[in-house]
């Protein structure tokens, strides 16, 4: 066997010295040296964002403060290959679109990072998975291979230790009745799904839940006309009898989700944050509650770019969490409903 260069053995140090310390963030200190750490990795190793760097004249050397990272736009992940690991790619997830359209494509190396950072980042919100039954209004992991959401609740699922656990997406009486069951029982139930599926349940049966969590993970996408939050959220509200409606926040090129328990005010886990950049000049930021384009940094994508410069419009409040607002105009549909077109 080919002896491993000086290179490649510093690179796989470094990349498990970062890996190990991502889970570990238990202050803004830590994420923001982590931050620059991560950086440098990713601007020596990662050859698309370092000639993004080189062009907007952004040097390590001149990086002092998260705040003077470069933002990657999203769209480069469907015009390349945004990779940071000489390793061999485990999977590829790819975005949902519209037919003929360009699709995101996010390669992984390592699957074990974003198994712990979707089970801890649930966790840390919600509780051990273990005590939930998951009821996925979602196409089944065989039906999209491709997809990163339906990857990470298929993993829950199993994960779950319950047998009534699973994706029930053509199958809305027996989703109904088990739903009914399971809550009358007051067994823990997380009942998760794509807007228009859950707006399809609540079109046929009503429900007065006490035990279950409603958890939407996007708009129609196509499907039905689009609501805005407040009014999906009433409608949901009412149909199933719920006080809160959930919501996730997620996409294909990151590794991290974000949680919202209501009102779409949503957090991120320790390893990942959101801020603002004026809508009209990328380069520049915005203060804590002005409306913006939202970056993200996901500490869990080291092996690709860990900072992400996306098409949503948002708020970013003073501790932390944000708001979702609207998606700029020239950008593509984005959204986990048009998986099951």
């Amino acid at each position: 066997m080919k002896a491993l260069s000086l290179r490649q053995r510093f690179f796989i140090f470094a990349f498990m010295i970062h890996k190990e310390a991502i889970f570990s963030i238990t202050s803004e200190t830590a994420f923001e040296a982590l931050c620059l750490d991560v950086f440098k990795f990713q601007f020596e190793h990662n050859t698309v964002y370092r000639s993004f760097c080189d062009l907007l004249y952004k040097h390590p050397s001149d990086i002092n403060t998260v705040e003077q990272i470069p933002f990657l736009p999203i769209q480069f992940f469907k015009t390349h290959s945004v990779v940071s690991s000489n390793e061999k790619v485990q999977t590829t997830f790819s975005s949902s679109g519209t037919t003929g359209a360009m699709t995101s494509k996010h390669h992984v190396t390592d699957l074990s990072l974003y198994e712990q950072s979707f089970v801890l980042g649930f966790e840390q919100a919600y509780g051990n998975i273990h005590d939930y039954v998951i009821l996925a209004l979602l196409p089944n992991y065989l039906e999209r291979k491709g997809s990163s959401l339906v990857y990470m609740v298929n993993d829950l699922i199993s994960k779950s230790r319950h047998s009534e656990s699973g994706f029930y997406l053509d199958d809305l009486d027996t989703l109904q009745l088990k739903l009914r069951t399971l809550d009358a029982k007051g067994e823990k139930v997380l009942l998760l799904g794509v807007s228009f599926a859950l707006l399809d349940v609540i079109e046929t049966y009503q429900f007065q839940l006490q035990n279950t969590i409603v958890m939407e993970t996007g708009g129609m996408k196509g499907r039905r006309k689009e609501l805005v939050r407040e009014e999906l959220h009433a409608k949901l509200k009412n149909g199933f009898g719920v006080t809160h409606i959930h919501s996730e926040y997620g996409m294909t090129e990151l590794l991290s989700q974000a949680y919202s328990k209501g009102s779409g005010i949503f957090g991120c886990p320790p390893w990942m944050k959101v801020i603002t950049r004026h809508p009209e000049d990328p380069l520049s930021l915005q203060e804590q509650g002005k409306t913006g384009g939202l970056n993200i940094i996901d500490l869990a994508n080291i092996n690709s770019c860990s900072f992400i410069a996306t098409q949503d419009l948002g708020r970013v409040n003073l501790d932390g969490s944000f708001e979702i607002i609207g998606r700029f105009d020239s950008s593509d549909i984005r959204g986990c409903n048009l998986m099951v077109l």
